[in-house]
């Protein structure tokens, strides 16, 4: 591996979690034209176009096996249709940021648990130590939103983010288990289509599908299919591919931290002692976690 390759590795991580808490970018401005489901259809379908003309005009390789075909299908049903199905849905319902980001917030130890029972992936104690400190500091960085969430009315919105954590776990464990290695064009072009498929099936039954279709919603359907969908999920693939899986899960991590600095620099969202300081017990968990 020549240097400048052993430089842009070490650097996929840390662009990963930049590109990925850019997320609520997509949320904030697409929701109030569209409703969840539908948002995603369309981001969906705009992926499938972009990308499948990509992997034809590349000549990109396609798996040799139906088996192949079907565990790339389900590990995007999971990652994407149920995770970021949950959450946009939760978001739309009304659950606060906050409390989406701690029930979300679990999965890397949701995934350390099910990378020792299905993966055989020996998890040390200072990885647990760093889990543990990650998700404490998860906690400090949310938890001034939290406070304002109003309580026991959030916990009956709490289902699709909880769909959400259950979709983005074992999507990760999956992947890891039966397809960690797959041509990024091609692969997204199979992860995406039963995507679509199950969004659009489930929107069509339960939404309206209207959209406005304002500049802000142009703007932020673009950047869920280009930064989030072509950039980040593919990084994503790259991750599970080349790492363990307890380490890839513990990057979410820091989605919190980076995404209030975002919100911080772009709309003007206050940040507390209190969130920095939990920014700084996150990043010292993860570096624990993945040393």
């Amino acid at each position: 591996m020549s240097i400048a390759s052993t430089r842009f590795a070490s650097f996929v991580p840390l662009l990963f979690v930049v590109l990925w808490s850019t997320g609520f970018i997509g949320a904030k401005l697409g929701l109030p034209d569209c409703e969840p489901l539908t948002l995603l259809s369309l981001r969906y379908g705009a992926v499938l176009v972009l990308m499948g003309a990509i992997a034809l005009a590349t000549r990109a390789p396609w798996p040799a096996t139906p088996a192949q075909w079907g565990h790339i299908g389900v590990s995007g049903l999971l990652i994407h249709a149920v995770y970021l199905g949950g959450v946009f849905t939760a978001i739309r319902l009304g659950l606060p940021a906050g409390v989406t980001a701690l029930v979300v917030g679990l999965q890397p130890v949701l995934t350390a648990l099910g990378a020792g029972l299905f993966l055989r992936e020996r998890v040390r104690a200072p990885q647990w130590l760093g889990l543990a400190l990650g998700l404490a500091g998860v906690v400090l960085v949310v938890a001034h939103k939290v406070a304002g969430s109003g309580g026991p009315a959030a916990a009956t919105l709490l289902v699709p983010a909880v769909t959400a954590l259950v979709g983005i776990t074992a999507g990760t464990l999956y992947q890891k288990r039966f397809c960690p290695a797959f041509d990024l064009r091609t692969g997204s072009v199979i992860q995406f289509l039963p995507s679509l498929v199950a969004t659009a099936l489930v929107a069509w039954r339960t939404e309206t599908m209207v959209v406005h279709w304002t500049p802000a919603f142009v703007f932020a359907l673009g950047w869920l299919v280009l930064v989030l969908s072509l950039g980040a999920v593919s990084l994503l693939n790259v991750l599970i591919r080349s790492g363990s899986a307890v380490n890839v899960a513990s990057l979410f991590y820091l989605t919190p931290p980076v995404t209030a600095l975002i919100a911080w620099a772009m709309f003007g969202e206050t940040l507390t002692g209190l969130a920095l300081a939990g920014m700084a017990v996150t990043v010292s968990g993860v570096w624990l976690a993945r040393k």
